[in-house]
């Protein structure tokens, strides 16, 4: 697995070796020993999920507070998605931005998200099946999110708004100035 650190360098971009041939391919999707030397800490993944949507469905922006606050580790299975993770990390020097990475079925990368940043994803493809792992569990009080189309982020989701299907909570979410309960910068979430 070669590991890759992105414009936000504590979000990780992860290259999983493929093994193919004739048959078809083998991968390992996660080695907790070799993520965990690279990071120079350790992550207790407790619960994986998965989603499947067609194209245009976006999902997020969202994120859990502590003691909540979860990481993530996504990736997709079948399909395409333009991946966002946000900064949401009062005082750091990249507050208010964010990585984005188009995960598919091809590429097989996979995004490696800490706590104090914000996640949502949009499909590019139907039927697109997508996979994640968290270090913690849904906690509904805990739970949170940032307009999509907040101007201060300024993301591109690659496709026309027109396009875009939200569920009503995602279609209602603060912007991120208007938004109090985000992290600390320097605060360690993983202690």
């Amino acid at each position: 697995m070669n590991f890759i650190r992105a414009n936000i360098p504590d979000v990780v971009i992860c290259e999983p070796t493929v093994h193919g041939d004739d048959r078809g391919y083998f991968i390992e999707t996660f080695r907790a020993d070799q993520l965990e030397e690279f990071l120079g800490f350790r992550v207790n993944f407790s619960q994986d999920n998965e989603s499947k949507s067609s194209k245009g469905v976006l999902r997020g922006i969202h994120y859990q507070l502590p003691p909540y606050a979860q990481t993530k580790l996504v990736r997709v299975i079948q399909g395409s998605v333009l991946d966002i993770a946000v900064d949401i990390r009062k005082g750091s020097p990249t507050f208010g931005e964010y990585v984005s990475i188009e995960l598919n079925s091809i590429n097989k990368k996979q995004l490696f998200i800490p706590r104090g940043f914000a996640h949502a994803f949009v499909v590019l493809e139907d039927n697109t099946t997508f996979a994640y792992k968290v270090d913690n569990y849904y906690s509904p009080e805990r739970d949170r999110g940032i307009a999509f189309d907040d101007k201060s982020l300024n993301i591109d989701w690659i496709l026309n708004k027109s396009e875009l299907k939200l569920s009503d909570k995602d279609k209602n979410q603060p912007k991120l100035s208007e938004t109090n309960d985000i992290f600390e910068y320097g605060v360690n979430y993983y202690a």
